[in-house]
């Protein structure tokens, strides 16, 4: 699995945050960071996180 984050649609509400802590995180300057190849076993978290992006910005590929 890998996740793919818009970062020109992201604005960094934080939606995902919440969702899937484990890969998604914001930064020391207040920006969205990720894991682009997180283990499987969170792919239902990573789901439930592109799902609540109010932007539509989180793309999951297989």
């Amino acid at each position: 699995m890998k996740v793919v984050v818009d970062m020109n649609k992201c604005q960094d509400h934080g939606q995902c945050v919440f969702a899937a802590p484990d890969v998604f995180r914001f930064d020391d300057t207040g920006r969205l960071a990720h894991l682009s190849d997180p283990d499987e076993a969170l792919r239902e978290e990573v789901e439930e996180a592109a799902d609540v992006c109010p932007l539509q910005a989180i793309r999951i590929e297989d």
